[in-house]
Protein backbone atom coordinates (compact mmCIF):
# COMPACT_ATOMS: atom_id res chain seq x y z
CA UNK A 1 0.00 0.00 0.00
CA UNK A 2 1.04 3.77 -0.69
CA UNK A 3 0.86 6.04 1.45
CA UNK A 4 0.58 10.14 0.53
CA UNK A 5 0.12 12.36 4.00
CA UNK A 6 0.52 15.83 5.33
CA UNK A 7 -0.47 17.53 2.02
CA UNK A 8 -3.50 19.77 1.06
CA UNK A 9 -5.52 17.71 -0.50
CA UNK A 10 -8.08 19.02 -3.52
CA UNK A 11 -10.16 16.09 -3.92
CA UNK A 12 -12.55 17.64 -6.87
CA UNK A 13 -15.23 15.49 -5.15
CA UNK A 14 -19.25 15.95 -5.85
CA UNK A 15 -18.98 18.32 -2.49
CA UNK A 16 -15.88 19.84 -3.66
CA UNK A 17 -13.65 18.67 -0.62
CA UNK A 18 -10.67 20.42 0.28
CA UNK A 19 -8.85 18.46 3.76
CA UNK A 20 -5.62 20.69 4.76
CA UNK A 21 -3.95 18.56 5.65
CA UNK A 22 -4.97 14.83 4.58
CA UNK A 23 -4.08 11.56 3.53
CA UNK A 24 -4.89 9.09 0.66
CA UNK A 25 -3.91 5.63 0.37
CA UNK A 26 -3.47 3.33 -2.77
CA UNK A 27 -3.17 -0.39 -3.42
CA UNK A 28 -2.65 -1.71 -7.06
CA UNK A 29 -4.08 0.82 -9.76
CA UNK A 30 -6.96 1.75 -7.41
CA UNK A 31 -7.46 4.56 -4.42
CA UNK A 32 -8.69 3.04 -1.19
CA UNK A 33 -9.10 5.89 1.25
CA UNK A 34 -9.21 9.77 0.84
CA UNK A 35 -9.31 11.29 4.54
CA UNK A 36 -8.54 14.33 6.49
CA UNK A 37 -6.08 14.90 9.32
CA UNK A 38 -3.32 11.59 9.95
CA UNK A 39 -3.35 7.95 9.35
CA UNK A 40 -3.46 5.99 12.36
CA UNK A 41 -1.07 3.89 13.47
CA UNK A 42 -2.50 1.00 11.67
CA UNK A 43 -2.86 2.73 8.50
CA UNK A 44 1.04 3.60 8.78
CA UNK A 45 2.30 0.33 9.81
CA UNK A 46 0.52 -1.08 6.62
CA UNK A 47 1.60 1.24 4.04
CA UNK A 48 4.87 -0.11 2.03
CA UNK A 49 5.67 3.17 0.69
CA UNK A 50 5.03 6.77 2.55
CA UNK A 51 5.37 9.99 0.60
CA UNK A 52 6.08 12.56 2.61
CA UNK A 53 3.54 15.77 1.07
CA UNK A 54 4.44 18.31 3.49
CA UNK A 55 3.93 21.83 1.28
CA UNK A 56 2.40 20.03 -1.37
CA UNK A 57 -0.65 19.86 -3.57
CA UNK A 58 -2.42 16.24 -3.98
CA UNK A 59 -4.54 16.47 -6.57
CA UNK A 60 -6.36 14.30 -9.39
CA UNK A 61 -3.97 14.38 -12.67
CA UNK A 62 -5.19 17.00 -14.82
CA UNK A 63 -6.74 15.94 -18.62
CA UNK A 64 -5.18 17.64 -21.76
CA UNK A 65 -8.57 17.15 -23.71
CA UNK A 66 -6.68 17.83 -27.23
CA UNK A 67 -3.44 18.25 -28.50
CA UNK A 68 -1.31 17.27 -31.40
CA UNK A 69 1.64 15.69 -30.67
CA UNK A 70 3.27 15.61 -33.73
CA UNK A 71 3.74 19.48 -33.16
CA UNK A 72 6.45 19.14 -30.38
CA UNK A 73 8.66 19.47 -33.71
CA UNK A 74 6.87 22.98 -34.98
CA UNK A 75 7.51 25.04 -31.52
CA UNK A 76 7.69 28.57 -32.58
CA UNK A 77 7.39 27.92 -36.57
CA UNK A 78 5.02 30.87 -37.98
CA UNK A 79 4.61 32.83 -35.05
CA UNK A 80 2.56 35.74 -35.90
CA UNK A 81 0.27 33.96 -38.79
CA UNK A 82 -3.63 33.28 -38.56
CA UNK A 83 -4.53 29.69 -38.54
CA UNK A 84 -4.99 28.88 -42.46
CA UNK A 85 -1.48 30.69 -43.30
CA UNK A 86 0.51 29.14 -40.22
CA UNK A 87 -1.09 25.53 -41.79
CA UNK A 88 -0.28 26.14 -45.10
CA UNK A 89 3.24 27.93 -44.58
CA UNK A 90 5.09 25.49 -42.06
CA UNK A 91 2.51 22.73 -40.49
CA UNK A 92 1.76 21.48 -43.83
CA UNK A 93 5.26 21.14 -45.51
CA UNK A 94 6.98 20.26 -42.12
CA UNK A 95 4.69 17.39 -41.55
CA UNK A 96 4.41 15.76 -44.41
CA UNK A 97 8.32 15.08 -44.37
CA UNK A 98 7.73 13.32 -41.25
CA UNK A 99 9.11 9.89 -40.86
CA UNK A 100 8.42 6.96 -38.39
CA UNK A 101 11.90 7.76 -36.48
CA UNK A 102 10.29 11.76 -36.28
CA UNK A 103 7.27 10.65 -35.32
CA UNK A 104 8.40 8.44 -32.46
CA UNK A 105 10.85 11.27 -30.84
CA UNK A 106 7.78 13.46 -31.20
CA UNK A 107 5.38 11.28 -29.22
CA UNK A 108 7.38 10.79 -26.65
CA UNK A 109 8.80 14.33 -25.50
CA UNK A 110 5.35 15.48 -26.01
CA UNK A 111 3.66 12.59 -23.53
CA UNK A 112 6.81 13.68 -21.51
CA UNK A 113 5.85 17.33 -21.61
CA UNK A 114 2.30 16.63 -20.25
CA UNK A 115 3.74 14.11 -17.37
CA UNK A 116 5.58 16.93 -16.22
CA UNK A 117 3.05 20.15 -16.03
CA UNK A 118 0.57 17.20 -14.14
CA UNK A 119 -1.43 15.68 -16.97
CA UNK A 120 -2.02 12.48 -16.60
CA UNK A 121 -4.22 11.35 -19.33
CA UNK A 122 -3.92 13.19 -22.88
CA UNK A 123 -6.39 13.42 -26.31
CA UNK A 124 -4.42 13.37 -29.12
CA UNK A 125 -5.81 14.59 -32.41
CA UNK A 126 -3.45 12.37 -34.36
CA UNK A 127 -3.60 13.33 -38.29
CA UNK A 128 -0.05 12.77 -39.36
CA UNK A 129 -0.44 9.22 -41.41
CA UNK A 130 2.96 9.40 -43.89
CA UNK A 131 3.30 5.27 -43.52
CA UNK A 132 0.48 2.93 -42.81
CA UNK A 133 2.57 2.30 -39.05
CA UNK A 134 2.70 6.25 -38.25
CA UNK A 135 -0.56 5.84 -35.67
CA UNK A 136 0.79 2.95 -34.55
CA UNK A 137 3.94 5.02 -33.15
CA UNK A 138 2.54 7.63 -31.23
CA UNK A 139 0.26 4.44 -29.85
CA UNK A 140 3.08 2.70 -28.42
CA UNK A 141 5.03 5.82 -27.56
CA UNK A 142 1.39 6.43 -24.95
CA UNK A 143 2.51 2.40 -23.75
CA UNK A 144 6.27 3.38 -23.06
CA UNK A 145 5.67 6.56 -20.69
CA UNK A 146 2.61 5.27 -19.08
CA UNK A 147 0.09 7.72 -19.95
CA UNK A 148 -3.87 7.63 -20.24
CA UNK A 149 -4.20 7.83 -24.30
CA UNK A 150 -7.01 8.19 -26.08
CA UNK A 151 -6.02 9.03 -30.11
CA UNK A 152 -8.11 10.84 -31.82
CA UNK A 153 -7.54 9.58 -35.20
CA UNK A 154 -7.50 12.45 -37.60
CA UNK A 155 -8.71 12.76 -41.14
CA UNK A 156 -9.64 14.13 -44.33
CA UNK A 157 -10.64 13.63 -47.49
CA UNK A 158 -10.72 16.92 -49.38
CA UNK A 159 -9.85 20.54 -48.82
CA UNK A 160 -6.56 19.59 -47.31
CA UNK A 161 -2.82 18.98 -47.97
CA UNK A 162 -2.65 16.13 -50.53
CA UNK A 163 -0.18 14.40 -48.36
CA UNK A 164 -3.23 14.14 -45.57
CA UNK A 165 -6.23 13.44 -48.11
CA UNK A 166 -7.31 9.81 -47.77
CA UNK A 167 -10.39 7.77 -49.21
CA UNK A 168 -13.31 7.03 -47.18
CA UNK A 169 -12.39 3.49 -47.57
CA UNK A 170 -8.84 3.58 -46.37
CA UNK A 171 -10.25 6.00 -43.29
CA UNK A 172 -12.48 3.50 -42.20
CA UNK A 173 -10.67 0.44 -42.80
CA UNK A 174 -7.30 2.25 -40.66
CA UNK A 175 -9.46 3.37 -38.37
CA UNK A 176 -10.93 0.30 -37.21
CA UNK A 177 -7.69 -1.45 -37.56
CA UNK A 178 -6.13 0.73 -34.97
CA UNK A 179 -9.69 0.10 -32.59
CA UNK A 180 -8.99 -3.71 -32.64
CA UNK A 181 -4.98 -3.36 -32.14
CA UNK A 182 -5.38 -0.93 -29.00
CA UNK A 183 -8.84 -0.60 -27.84
CA UNK A 184 -7.89 -3.77 -26.57
CA UNK A 185 -4.31 -3.40 -25.25
CA UNK A 186 -3.26 -5.43 -22.13
CA UNK A 187 -2.15 -1.61 -20.33
CA UNK A 188 -5.60 -0.73 -20.79
CA UNK A 189 -4.62 3.04 -21.00
CA UNK A 190 -5.00 3.36 -24.71
CA UNK A 191 -8.26 3.65 -27.28
CA UNK A 192 -8.52 5.10 -30.49
CA UNK A 193 -12.00 7.16 -31.62
CA UNK A 194 -12.24 8.66 -34.75
CA UNK A 195 -11.05 12.47 -35.51
CA UNK A 196 -12.35 14.34 -38.58
CA UNK A 197 -10.39 17.43 -38.84
CA UNK A 198 -13.20 19.85 -39.43
CA UNK A 199 -16.32 20.08 -41.74
CA UNK A 200 -14.85 21.90 -44.60
CA UNK A 201 -12.00 19.03 -44.75
CA UNK A 202 -14.56 15.60 -45.00
CA UNK A 203 -17.19 14.96 -47.58
CA UNK A 204 -20.67 14.06 -46.25
CA UNK A 205 -20.51 10.59 -47.94
CA UNK A 206 -17.64 9.65 -45.56
CA UNK A 207 -18.66 11.83 -42.73
CA UNK A 208 -22.41 10.29 -42.57
CA UNK A 209 -20.28 6.44 -43.30
CA UNK A 210 -17.74 7.21 -40.28
CA UNK A 211 -21.12 8.29 -37.39
CA UNK A 212 -22.52 5.02 -38.46
CA UNK A 213 -19.45 2.93 -37.65
CA UNK A 214 -18.35 5.03 -34.41
CA UNK A 215 -21.94 3.82 -32.93
CA UNK A 216 -21.16 0.55 -34.15
CA UNK A 217 -17.82 0.49 -32.90
CA UNK A 218 -18.97 2.25 -29.77
CA UNK A 219 -16.18 4.89 -30.41
CA UNK A 220 -16.54 9.00 -29.87
CA UNK A 221 -16.34 11.48 -32.53
CA UNK A 222 -13.41 14.26 -31.81
CA UNK A 223 -13.19 17.08 -34.34
CA UNK A 224 -12.47 20.84 -34.12
CA UNK A 225 -15.68 22.99 -34.62
CA UNK A 226 -16.52 26.36 -35.30
CA UNK A 227 -12.52 27.79 -34.31
CA UNK A 228 -12.92 30.68 -36.66
CA UNK A 229 -15.04 32.33 -38.63
CA UNK A 230 -13.77 31.62 -41.98
CA UNK A 231 -14.15 27.66 -41.17
CA UNK A 232 -18.14 28.59 -39.51
CA UNK A 233 -18.66 30.64 -42.92
CA UNK A 234 -17.35 28.00 -44.99
CA UNK A 235 -20.07 25.59 -43.37
CA UNK A 236 -23.16 28.18 -43.80
CA UNK A 237 -21.62 29.13 -47.64
CA UNK A 238 -21.93 24.88 -48.37
CA UNK A 239 -24.65 23.78 -46.30
CA UNK A 240 -26.64 26.45 -45.32
CA UNK A 241 -26.68 25.73 -41.79
CA UNK A 242 -24.11 26.44 -38.91
CA UNK A 243 -21.22 23.87 -37.88
CA UNK A 244 -23.51 22.51 -34.86
CA UNK A 245 -26.64 22.55 -36.63
CA UNK A 246 -25.11 21.13 -39.46
CA UNK A 247 -24.35 18.12 -36.98
CA UNK A 248 -27.39 18.09 -35.56
CA UNK A 249 -28.83 17.21 -38.90
CA UNK A 250 -26.61 14.19 -39.34
CA UNK A 251 -27.61 12.71 -36.07
CA UNK A 252 -24.26 13.32 -35.05
CA UNK A 253 -24.58 14.90 -31.78
CA UNK A 254 -24.43 12.72 -28.23
CA UNK A 255 -22.63 12.42 -25.46
CA UNK A 256 -19.70 10.75 -27.28
CA UNK A 257 -19.09 13.57 -29.50
CA UNK A 258 -16.38 15.65 -28.54
CA UNK A 259 -16.47 19.69 -30.28
CA UNK A 260 -13.15 21.52 -29.80
CA UNK A 261 -13.07 24.90 -29.84
CA UNK A 262 -16.50 25.92 -30.18
CA UNK A 263 -15.27 29.43 -30.96
CA UNK A 264 -17.89 31.12 -32.61
CA UNK A 265 -21.50 29.24 -31.46
CA UNK A 266 -24.80 30.83 -31.70
CA UNK A 267 -27.33 30.62 -28.90
CA UNK A 268 -28.93 27.86 -31.16
CA UNK A 269 -25.90 25.96 -31.26
CA UNK A 270 -25.34 26.12 -27.30
CA UNK A 271 -28.75 24.87 -26.29
CA UNK A 272 -28.21 22.25 -28.60
CA UNK A 273 -24.60 21.13 -27.94
CA UNK A 274 -26.83 21.16 -23.45
CA UNK A 275 -29.35 18.95 -25.08
CA UNK A 276 -27.67 16.10 -26.81
CA UNK A 277 -24.84 16.07 -23.88
CA UNK A 278 -21.64 16.97 -26.17
CA UNK A 279 -18.58 17.81 -24.72
CA UNK A 280 -16.88 20.92 -25.48
CA UNK A 281 -13.19 21.29 -25.55
CA UNK A 282 -11.71 24.78 -24.98
CA UNK A 283 -8.40 25.66 -25.51
CA UNK A 284 -7.71 29.11 -24.51
CA UNK A 285 -4.01 29.67 -25.35
CA UNK A 286 -4.01 28.50 -29.23
CA UNK A 287 -7.36 30.35 -29.68
CA UNK A 288 -5.32 33.83 -28.46
CA UNK A 289 -2.34 33.02 -30.13
CA UNK A 290 -4.10 32.06 -33.52
CA UNK A 291 -6.39 35.44 -32.32
CA UNK A 292 -9.00 32.92 -33.78
CA UNK A 293 -11.68 34.27 -31.19
CA UNK A 294 -12.86 34.00 -27.07
CA UNK A 295 -15.39 30.87 -27.16
CA UNK A 296 -18.52 31.62 -24.97
CA UNK A 297 -17.27 29.47 -21.97
CA UNK A 298 -19.25 30.98 -19.02
CA UNK A 299 -22.20 30.70 -21.24
CA UNK A 300 -21.68 27.12 -22.16
CA UNK A 301 -21.44 26.40 -18.21
CA UNK A 302 -24.50 28.15 -17.75
CA UNK A 303 -26.60 25.93 -19.99
CA UNK A 304 -25.14 22.74 -18.80
CA UNK A 305 -22.82 22.30 -21.14
CA UNK A 306 -19.44 20.18 -19.65
CA UNK A 307 -16.20 22.28 -20.70
CA UNK A 308 -12.99 20.45 -20.63
CA UNK A 309 -9.63 22.42 -21.09
CA UNK A 310 -6.59 21.66 -23.76
CA UNK A 311 -3.61 23.39 -24.48
CA UNK A 312 -4.11 22.47 -28.14
CA UNK A 313 -0.69 20.99 -30.25
CA UNK A 314 2.71 22.87 -29.46
CA UNK A 315 2.78 24.33 -32.72
CA UNK A 316 -0.01 26.62 -32.30
CA UNK A 317 0.49 27.19 -28.32
CA UNK A 318 4.29 26.51 -28.12
CA UNK A 319 3.87 24.12 -24.70
CA UNK A 320 1.51 21.85 -23.04
CA UNK A 321 1.29 23.14 -20.04
CA UNK A 322 -2.03 22.72 -18.40
CA UNK A 323 -1.73 24.44 -15.43
CA UNK A 324 -0.41 27.46 -17.37
CA UNK A 325 -3.92 26.53 -19.30
CA UNK A 326 -5.89 26.92 -16.35
CA UNK A 327 -4.58 30.83 -15.32
CA UNK A 328 -5.21 31.48 -18.78
CA UNK A 329 -8.70 30.37 -18.83
CA UNK A 330 -9.32 32.47 -15.93
CA UNK A 331 -8.18 35.58 -17.17
CA UNK A 332 -9.46 35.23 -20.72
CA UNK A 333 -12.58 35.08 -19.49
CA UNK A 334 -12.71 37.65 -16.51
CA UNK A 335 -11.26 40.72 -19.31
CA UNK A 336 -13.75 39.49 -21.73
CA UNK A 337 -17.36 39.41 -19.71
CA UNK A 338 -15.48 42.54 -17.84
CA UNK A 339 -16.22 40.55 -15.02
CA UNK A 340 -14.13 39.14 -12.07
CA UNK A 341 -16.22 36.38 -11.33
CA UNK A 342 -16.98 35.08 -13.90
CA UNK A 343 -15.13 32.39 -13.61
CA UNK A 344 -13.19 30.71 -10.26
CA UNK A 345 -10.13 28.79 -9.17
CA UNK A 346 -12.43 25.97 -8.42
CA UNK A 347 -14.62 26.10 -11.86
CA UNK A 348 -11.17 25.75 -13.97
CA UNK A 349 -9.95 23.10 -11.53
CA UNK A 350 -13.70 21.13 -12.35
CA UNK A 351 -13.37 21.88 -15.85
CA UNK A 352 -9.60 20.14 -16.35
CA UNK A 353 -10.37 17.21 -13.94
CA UNK A 354 -13.72 16.47 -13.97
CA UNK A 355 -14.87 17.42 -17.46
CA UNK A 356 -11.69 16.44 -19.03
CA UNK A 357 -12.78 12.92 -17.43
CA UNK A 358 -15.90 13.25 -19.50
CA UNK A 359 -14.15 14.31 -22.71
CA UNK A 360 -11.97 11.10 -22.03
CA UNK A 361 -14.51 8.86 -21.65
CA UNK A 362 -13.46 7.66 -18.16
CA UNK A 363 -15.74 9.90 -15.84
CA UNK A 364 -16.34 7.57 -13.28
CA UNK A 365 -12.98 6.09 -12.88
CA UNK A 366 -10.23 9.12 -13.31
CA UNK A 367 -11.11 13.53 -12.98
CA UNK A 368 -11.10 13.07 -8.73
CA UNK A 369 -9.60 11.37 -5.84
CA UNK A 370 -12.56 9.12 -4.15
CA UNK A 371 -11.73 5.59 -2.71
CA UNK A 372 -12.42 3.37 -5.70
CA UNK A 373 -11.48 5.73 -8.35
CA UNK A 374 -7.96 4.92 -10.54
CA UNK A 375 -4.85 6.04 -8.56
CA UNK A 376 -4.42 8.89 -10.98
CA UNK A 377 -2.18 11.50 -8.80
CA UNK A 378 -0.54 14.25 -9.01
CA UNK A 379 1.67 16.26 -6.46
CA UNK A 380 2.47 19.79 -7.20
CA UNK A 381 5.39 21.48 -5.26
CA UNK A 382 3.85 25.08 -3.28
CA UNK A 383 6.89 25.60 -1.17
CA UNK A 384 7.90 28.75 -3.44
CA UNK A 385 8.24 32.43 -3.28
CA UNK A 386 5.57 32.29 -5.73
CA UNK A 387 2.97 31.16 -3.58
CA UNK A 388 3.71 31.74 -0.01
CA UNK A 389 1.97 32.46 2.53
CA UNK A 390 -1.54 30.67 1.61
CA UNK A 391 -4.52 31.42 1.80
CA UNK A 392 -6.54 29.54 -0.06
CA UNK A 393 -5.15 25.98 -2.06
CA UNK A 394 -7.45 26.26 -4.76
CA UNK A 395 -6.37 30.40 -5.95
CA UNK A 396 -2.47 29.57 -5.76
CA UNK A 397 -2.87 26.29 -7.60
CA UNK A 398 -4.11 28.44 -10.76
CA UNK A 399 -2.57 31.73 -10.13
CA UNK A 400 0.50 31.50 -8.51
CA UNK A 401 1.83 27.85 -9.77
CA UNK A 402 3.18 26.60 -13.22
CA UNK A 403 3.94 23.49 -15.08
CA UNK A 404 7.11 22.87 -13.45
CA UNK A 405 6.11 23.04 -10.03
CA UNK A 406 4.73 19.51 -10.52
CA UNK A 407 6.84 17.50 -8.51
CA UNK A 408 5.47 14.10 -8.55
CA UNK A 409 2.95 12.37 -11.36
CA UNK A 410 1.32 8.81 -10.68
CA UNK A 411 -1.20 6.91 -13.63
CA UNK A 412 -2.60 3.84 -11.80
CA UNK A 413 -0.63 3.63 -8.81
CA UNK A 414 2.30 3.53 -11.44
CA UNK A 415 5.25 6.14 -10.79
CA UNK A 416 5.74 8.26 -13.97
CA UNK A 417 7.39 10.87 -12.48
CA UNK A 418 9.06 11.00 -8.96
CA UNK A 419 10.99 14.43 -7.27
CA UNK A 420 10.49 16.02 -11.36
CA UNK A 421 12.42 13.18 -12.23
CA UNK A 422 11.09 11.11 -15.39
CA UNK A 423 10.87 6.83 -14.48
CA UNK A 424 9.92 5.46 -17.98
CA UNK A 425 12.80 6.70 -19.96
CA UNK A 426 16.11 8.89 -20.26
CA UNK A 427 14.57 12.35 -20.75
CA UNK A 428 18.46 13.54 -21.44
CA UNK A 429 18.93 11.51 -23.77
CA UNK A 430 15.46 11.75 -25.35
CA UNK A 431 15.84 15.75 -25.83
CA UNK A 432 19.01 15.32 -27.59
CA UNK A 433 17.67 13.31 -30.15
CA UNK A 434 14.67 15.36 -30.58
CA UNK A 435 17.26 18.10 -31.19
CA UNK A 436 19.29 16.43 -34.18
CA UNK A 437 16.36 15.10 -35.90
CA UNK A 438 14.58 18.73 -36.00
CA UNK A 439 17.76 19.73 -37.78
CA UNK A 440 17.33 17.32 -40.57
CA UNK A 441 13.20 17.01 -40.70
CA UNK A 442 13.80 21.01 -41.27
CA UNK A 443 15.59 20.55 -44.44
CA UNK A 444 13.67 18.03 -45.88
CA UNK A 445 11.05 20.16 -45.29
CA UNK A 446 12.84 22.80 -47.20
CA UNK A 447 12.33 25.47 -44.24
CA UNK A 448 16.34 25.95 -44.17
CA UNK A 449 18.76 26.42 -46.65
CA UNK A 450 20.63 22.87 -46.67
Amino acid sequence: MILIQNGAIITLDDNGQIFEPGYLTIEGDRITAVEKGFPDQKVLESATETIDASHKIVMPGLVNAHTHLFQTFLRGLGDGKPLQQWLEAYIWPFSSKMGVYEAQLAALIGLVENIHSGSTAVIDNQYVHNTPEMDDVFCQAAVQTGVRYLMARGWADRNYHPAFIETGEKIIERVGSLIERWNRHESGRIRVEFGPLSQPRCSIDTFEKMIRFARQWNVGIHMHTSETTIQTNQCIDETGLRTIEWLESLNCLDENTRLVHCVWLSDYEIELISKRRAKVIHCPVSNMILASGTARVPDMLKQGVSVALATDGPGSNNNQDMIETLKTTLLLHKITAMDAMALTPETVLWMACRNGAEAFGLPGQIGSLEKGKKADVILVDSFSSFAYPIHRVATTLTYNLHGSDVDTVMVGGQFLMKNKKITMLDEAYLLEECEQARKSLLKRAGLVSS
